[in-house]
């Protein structure tokens, strides 16, 4: 059996960290035409840079030109297209028509994936755009796993099934959602929601102005749009057992700190999983690590009144990214990174290194790019010389719990 681990990319430094943390392929959104502009993306340059890359540690890259396209779109994808050839990408994720007939015609010999957005929840919608040249379908995020086993059984078995496994969660139909293009004249569907579903939320009356009423869940208001974030690492087993290829991490406007946890975690709970071993609970701990909003199954288990979160619409946050690690210095026993996050000597911290492994330790010194010994850290992005007790990996994690 084989799994594909998916992990997001929003800049080039996340593609290598999630490479690194064992992503088996990473999606990265360019300049134009994905639906991501809160993150860094990438220009082609950056583009044929991360594809090379990842293509040297045998891993794969998708390009996300999954925008509701309109007229003025299509004049520009053409030319955007012809860049794009030129990166060697794997693939396309695609959700309009228009776009997907000029990848067929202007790039036939680029993979197509059609995203989630194009609202994927029958298998003759699956067998149609496998029929129009598709590879790959990301099935929409209401479905059951019984749905999903039944789409695999009725679909030509060369069609690739990706689905969401890990992140955020929207309260519109696989994301299609125009409050925010109302609210505040930024179109979710053209990449720049702006989240009206994650404000707080009264009510007033016409004939009375200014007198807010709260419709209260409890003391602290409601959340009536929030939903919570979608966690299955607990249920690898099911989620390969019903036909899912590619397991999809959500997550390009995350920090490398995220995409090397998340990462990490599912890389190990999939390994796992493939050798016979069984669930190990210290991963919930490590997906627990990072910023995120309280957790559900999703839609996976049937649907569910249980994936709203009523109180509030902040993140939990559990550990504090510390510093990124360059390199490691054999001659001192010191690891070169750069600080995230105010630390100081006598703090318990921990390591996360490329493959899953993590380090806790006591930080017993640390010096500047002078050799100046710090009790302190202060400044971000300051260059650190950090001991530790063991060599540690480039690219591992620096982090302290709370």
């Amino acid at each position: 059996m084989s799994i594909e681990l998916l992990s997001p990319a929003g800049s080039i430094n996340k593609l290598e960290t999630a490479v690194q943390f064992g992503a088996d392929a990473v999606y990265i959104g360019g300049t134009m035409f994905g639906l991501r502009t809160a993150s860094e993306n990438a220009d082609f340059e950056q583009l044929k840079y991360g594809i090379e890359y990842a293509h040297n540690h045998n891993k794969k890259v998708y390009i996300t030109t999954n925008i509701v396209a309109r007229n003025d779109d299509l004049k520009r994808f053409p030319n955007f297209l012809k860049q794009l050839e030129q990166t060697k990408a794997d693939a396309v994720i695609v959700t309009d028509f228009g776009l997907f007939s000029a990848v067929r015609e202007l790039a036939p010999k680029l993979e197509i994936h059609v995203s989630t957005q194009a609202n994927l929840l029958n298998y003759e919608s699956c067998n149609a755009f496998y029929k129009m040249g598709a590879k790959r379908v990301v099935l929409a995020r209401e479905l059951s796993f019984e749905e999903i086993a039944e789409i695999r059984a009725k679909t030509d078995k060369n069609l690739e099934l990706e689905a969401f496994v890990h992140g955020a969660m929207c309260v519109s139909f696989s994301g299609r959602c125009l409050l925010s293009d109302y609210m505040t004249a930024r179109s979710a569907n053209r990449g720049n929601c702006t989240q009206p579903c994650r404000f707080k939320y009264t009510l007033m009356e016409e004939k009375r102005p200014n007198e807010y009423m709260p419709v209260f869940e409890d003391e602290n208001g409601t959340f009536i749009l929030n939903s919570k974030d979608l966690c299955m690492i607990e249920h690898i087993d099911k989620l390969a057992e019903c036909g899912i290829t590619s397991f999809k991490i959500e997550g390009r406007v995350k920090s490398e700190f995220y995409v090397a946890t998340i990462t990490a975690a599912y890389r190990r709970a999939i390994d796992d999983y493939l050798s016979g071993k069984p669930f190990n609970p210290q991963l919930i701990e490590e997906v627990c690590s990072v910023s995120h909003r309280e957790y559900c199954k999703g839609f996976y288990f049937g649907n569910s009144i249980q994936n709203q979160v009523y109180a509030s619409s902040s993140y939990i946050r559990e550990c504090d990214l510390i510093a990124l690690v360059e390199k490691y210095e054999p001659e001192n026993n010191t690891v070169l990174c750069y600080h995230r996050n105010r630390f100081k000597v006598g703090e318990e911290l921990e390591i996360l290194e490329p493959g899953g492994e993590v380090t806790k330790f006591i930080l017993e010194k640390m010096t500047d790019k002078y050799g100046n010994i710090l009790e302190e850290a202060l400044h971000p992005e300051m260059e650190l010389h950090v001991q530790t007790p063991k060599p540690i990996l480039p690219h591992s994690i620096i982090r302290r719990r709370k």
